[in-house]
């Protein structure tokens, strides 16, 4: 069963600000069809305990004006980069089989720096993306951790009411609509967030250009769904912590 929401295959800066409802689906896991995807769960899960997932002792985090964050030391000679969608289970899957490790055995012995980079697929990534980018940079790993280690709890198929609603008013209006109906508030309030807080981020649309122009350049450059990694600037043709982890361990040696 398949996520019924309006998807974007090209981000672009305008027409995702201006619609963010273009049609056509961009493949989460490049190789898997997003038929997997958790979204079809009842919504009563979302009021579960959500799981942190946040690092006990924390590292270097620092935001790039193209609102991904890059984790670990400037110094580390080998440079991972991942392009994310909060909507994507395989992306989750990574997160719960491959983050930890890469964090414990490679960020921080010095050996990679990760850069997150967020892929917008539809609306509920602009929402989702805006709200894990809130606050400081130290915050990004928790809130990342949480969605993500959480999304089955919180993505449920949305009902066309619903998608009305998020088609409807300005975009932070439609924003806030999409965090509410997909529980991300109350998800957030768990890490501490205010709803005022929240819904200041919600209106950062500066940021959702800049996001959405390195999209359109990392398509053009051959990214064409999520996960997608790239390691000292070459894209792989891993998309998952089994197939990725050899070349991380080759890379490192």
């Amino acid at each position: 069963m398949r996520l019924r929401l309006p998807f974007s295959r090209r981000p672009n800066p305008g027409r995702l600000v201006i619609s963010l409802l273009a049609a056509s689906l961009v493949t989460c896991g490049v190789v898997a069809d997003a038929q997997t995807t958790a979204a079809r769960r009842p919504a009563a899960q979302a009021a579960a305990r959500p799981t942190t997932g946040a690092p006990a002792n924390p590292v270097l985090v620092v935001a790039t004006p193209q609102g991904s964050h890059v984790i670990g030391r400037s110094t580390a000679p080998v440079k991972l980069v991942e392009y994310v969608s909060y909507t994507c289970p395989h992306c989750a899957a990574f997160e719960k089989e491959g983050a930890d490790t890469v964090l414990m055995m490679l960020v921080r012995p010095g050996k990679v720096a990760v850069e997150v980079r967020p892929f917008l697929r539809n609306i509920i990534d602009v929402a989702a993306t805006l709200m894990v980018n809130c606050g400081p940079p130290r915050r990004f790993q928790g809130n990342h951790a949480a969605v993500m280690r959480n999304q089955e709890k919180w993505m449920t198929q949305p009902s066309e009411a619903q998608v009305q609603r998020w088609n409807s008013g300005d975009l932070p209006t439609r924003l806030r609509a999409v965090a509410g109906d997909m529980s991300l508030y109350p998800l957030f309030e768990t890490r501490g967030y205010t709803r005022v807080e929240l819904d200041r981020c919600l209106t950062n649309e500066a940021m959702i250009k800049a996001i959405a122009a390195e999209n359109e350049a990392a398509t053009k450059a051959g990214v064409q769904g999520t996960p997608t990694f790239l390691i000292n600037g070459e894209l792989q043709s891993a998309h998952d912590w089994a197939s990725l982890r050899p070349l991380l361990e080759a890379a490192t040696r």
